[in-house]
């Protein structure tokens, strides 16, 4: 254990989480996360960025080349916040760790653009890149890492060419939250307010059943996927969205990695800059990445 993981903690449960679950303007949140992550984030020194637009949907390019294998990354923010500015710098260590250029769509966003708009723009973005040569790798945390998953089964669904592999940090997989770790690590999640979970959800859903496969991944067919990498921390209420979906990827022939890690907050690689769990996190997914890309090379 770190040193610095017991200290972000405590500063997450003492100010962060009290601040989720009171502010209830999506707006004032998603001003608060664009200015925290200007503040705290910092991409490694000589991280390459550019603005463009793939399939008519603003990105943000991380390393941009014009061969090899890409990442197709889909930032998290409860549907209704983040941005690609929010997680560059993420995805600045993870680029360089890897050695290959990330695409970040600007998605919209909910409540101005409620559901399916999100996933419509990432499968536009994907049909802009999905020929690349090397191949495609989608990623995503929390929302966006259900959206990652929901981009795979309607690429499945629509019979387009399969990316590489899904990974997904502490991903939610099912906006019904039904999973027993939402209320058994309601307290225990340092960051996210349990009271809030559904308010939010319903601000993306507006009337559509949160069973729907597109927004939640749990209830989509997988059958015929590449491999998927999942994590997540063991005190997340987000716990059984990852287990669960691992179970059912397996079921469906889908070869999996779960990696459930201890006592650390939803979608630590975030804190990459503070934490060491969080860059070697973000190394394993690089390395896992990077054998996918040689695996397609050998094929």
């Amino acid at each position: 254990m770190s040193l610095m993981r017991p200290v972000l903690n405590r500063w997450l449960r003492w100010a962060e989480k009290p601040h989720l679950a009171r502010e209830q303007d999506p707006l004032a949140l998603r001003k608060a996360f664009e200015r925290k992550a200007r503040f705290f984030f910092r991409a490694p020194f000589g991280t390459r960025f550019k603005r463009d637009r793939q399939g008519n949907v603003p990105v943000l390019w991380v390393n941009k080349t014009e061969s090899g294998p890409l990442i197709l990354y889909l930032h998290g923010g409860a549907f209704v916040m983040g941005s690609p500015d929010t997680h560059k710098a993420m995805m600045g260590y993870l680029s360089r760790a890897a050695g290959l250029s990330i695409c970040l769509p600007d998605y919209r966003l909910a409540p101005e653009h409620p559901f399916p708009a999100g996933l419509d723009d990432a499968l536009s973005c994907y049909g802009a890149v999905m020929d690349r040569p090397g191949g495609v790798v989608l990623g995503g945390d929390s929302a966006g890492g259900a959206m990652a998953l929901a981009l795979l089964a309607e690429i499945l669904r629509l019979g387009l060419p399969m990316p590489l592999g899904v990974f997904a940090f502490s991903p939610l997989t099912d906006m019904g939250f039904s999973g027993d770790s939402v209320q058994c690590n309601a307290e225990a999640d340092v960051m996210l307010p349990v009271s809030r979970a559904q308010d939010t959800a319903m601000l993306y859903l507006s009337d559509h059943d949160p069973r729907d496969p597109r927004a939640s991944p749990l209830y989509a067919d997988f059958a015929g996927a590449g491999p998927v990498w999942m994590t997540v921390g063991d005190t997340e209420f987000l716990l059984d969205d990852t287990r669960r979906m691992t179970s059912r990827l397996r079921a469906q022939g889908v070869a999996v990695t779960e990696v459930v890690a201890h006592d650390l907050p939803h979608v630590w690689p975030m804190f990459h800059n503070i934490l060491p769990e969080g860059r070697a996190t973000l190394r394993a997914v690089a390395g896992w990445i990077n054998s996918l890309s040689r695996s397609e090379g050998d094929s």
